[in-house]
């Protein structure tokens, strides 16, 4: 089995993604990364979620975001939206994806690893610029560019297995490979019992999700 990097945030499309690294036969080390979030209630659901879904290792890295702020998600005194907007919303967090990739990117070398998953999509978002499938790319090129494992030849594949799939498409396809959704947590202001709000963007999309995919909603709702 061949080792891969798999960005784990706690919500429903990153569990999916790491449901389709296994079904693929990869042996997944899950990397989750706290980066200043309001909440952590994702880092226990991801804790959960990984060993639910056969995870050879999973880590919690830090990088301090909220530090620089400029996002509803890392700032208290920015409030979250409740409704939808036009452009690119406050939830955005600046080089969030970027950062991430790059963690991944550094213990994939030292695994010897070279591929990567995540679990952003173009399809069901927010608008956010690092979801797009040209940045995907974009950190394909550099992973060859800024590694030493890269400079000798290997050639580096970030997998971006929903990028084009709908949130309904998304639901069908994990729950045919086993992920319990009721295990995520997908909303930008949950409890820290992970119970969402039902209000802001994320709990929108995914509650349209399962609506538009014919299934229940395991969504625990404060």
């Amino acid at each position: 089995m061949r080792a891969a990097v798999v960005l784990l945030s706690g919500g429903l499309d990153s569990a999916t993604t790491l449901a389709v690294a296994r079904g693929r036969g990869f042996d997944s080390f899950a990397l989750s990364v706290n980066y200043g979030q309001r909440h952590t209630a994702e880092l226990a659901a991801a804790a959960q979620l990984a060993a639910a879904l056969g995870a050879r290792e999973h880590r919690v890295m830090g990088v301090d975001l909220a530090g620089i702020g400029g996002s509803a998600l890392t700032d208290p005194n920015v409030p979250v939206p409740e409704s939808p907007s036009s452009g690119i919303p406050v939830t955005y967090v600046p080089a969030r994806n970027t950062l991430m990739l790059a963690l991944a990117l550094g213990w994939a070398e030292v695994l010897q690893a070279v591929d990567i998953f995540v679990g952003v999509n173009a399809i069901d978002y927010s608008g956010y610029p690092d979801c797009r499938p040209q940045f995907i790319q974009a950190f394909e090129q550099l992973a060859q560019l800024a590694t030493k494992a890269g400079s000798e030849g290997t050639r580096f594949k970030i997998h971006a297995p929903l990028i084009h799939m709908s949130k309904a498409e998304i639901i069908h396809m994990g729950r045919e490979l086993g992920v319990d959704y009721a295990m995520t947590v997908s909303c930008y202001q949950a409890s820290p019992a992970g119970l969402a709000c039902g209000r802001c963007d994320a709990c929108r999309l995914r509650a349209i999700g399962f609506a538009e995919a014919g299934v229940p909603d395991p969504t625990r709702y404060a």
